[in-house]
């Protein structure tokens, strides 16, 4: 990493032991990342195992590459989304695989140094696209805030961000793009500081959190790509398979909760967790960012 920033997987141990990894596993790491969990998987499946790794950021494909050196298994590694992991297998000649985890969170490196706006810390140009290169058509949250009517931002800051005062934003939002354009994270903050009531401006969430969290799964389609992967994963996963997601928010928990609840009443699949693993006192104080994870584990019969 550029400035040594690095991803602390979280639930890292309980993601490992609850994949019931083993020797020849074919195993798919739907959020590549920084390849922290793929290097914990190499180490289970052996010289005749294989993991494929996607990413929609091309700088984590690119600095995957160390993780294939360390890697006794087969690796490919590719820039997708992973909706489309059915396409990726088939492409590396696998109809189905043994293994599959999602790591909802966004990467360290994302926050920090990708300057595309995903922190409402630092003052950057407010994109929050997971392209590294947005092209010209590419959705961003400087496209919403600037262009969206009044209601449709207040239904969208409250659907997705679950913003109690999506409304004010909203109103405050129009207000204030009639006097300049809303270009930088800096900007949306400020608005935002006039729009939250001062009382809930030094709680433990930053209060610009929420709605910088609406913008970017609206930006990146994340609950309906979501929704589309987990159901692909169900598809090509084999007998004996299983699934392992962690969410970080309720909006994906939720989605993430009835989709196996939906496996486990079709009758061929058994929740290995009926209730999310949440990280354990000693991690959250080593790494505060998984405070709100959520692991959730399913086996195909």
């Amino acid at each position: 990493m550029k400035s040594g920033v690095r991803h602390t997987p979280v639930l890292l141990k309980e993601v490992i032991e609850g994949l019931a990894l083993r020797e020849g596993d074919i195993v798919v790491d739907a959020t590549f990342g920084d390849g922290g969990h793929a290097r914990e998987i190499c180490k289970k499946i052996g010289t005749s195992g294989a993991l494929i790794g996607l990413d929609l950021d091309e700088e984590a494909i690119q600095q995957g590459g160390a993780i294939t050196k360390e890697c006794a298994a087969r690796i490919f590694l590719e820039k997708e989304n992973f909706k489309n992991m059915d396409r990726v297998i088939s492409l590396h000649g696998f109809t189905h695989v043994n293994k599959i985890v999602f790591d909802l969170g966004l990467r360290s490196h994302e926050i920090e140094e990708s300057g595309r706006g995903f922190s409402f810390r630092k003052d950057e140009p407010l994109l929050m696209t997971f392209e590294a290169h947005p092209r010209e058509e590419t959705l961003t949250a400087r496209d919403i805030v600037n262009f969206w009517n009044e209601e449709d931002l207040a239904r969208a800051i409250l659907m997705y961000g679950e913003e109690r005062y999506a409304r004010r934003v909203a109103r405050t939002i129009v207000a204030e793009r009639k006097k300049r354009t809303i270009e930088k994270t800096g900007d949306l903050v400020a608005i935002l500081e006039k729009s939250i009531p001062f009382r809930y401006q030094h709680r433990r969430l930053h209060f610009a959190a929420k709605t910088f969290q609406a913008l970017r799964i609206i930006v990146n389609d994340e609950l309906e790509n979501l929704a589309i992967a987990l159901k692909k994963a169900g598809e090509i996963l084999t007998p004996g398979g299983r699934i392992a997601v962690i969410s970080f928010h309720s909006l994906e928990d939720r989605i993430v909760k009835r989709f196996f609840l939906e496996l486990k009443n079709q009758g061929n699949f058994i929740r290995i967790t009926k209730k999310p693993i949440i990280q354990s006192s000693e991690e959250r104080e080593k790494n505060p960012r998984g405070r709100s994870a959520k692991l959730r584990i399913i086996q195909k019969m």
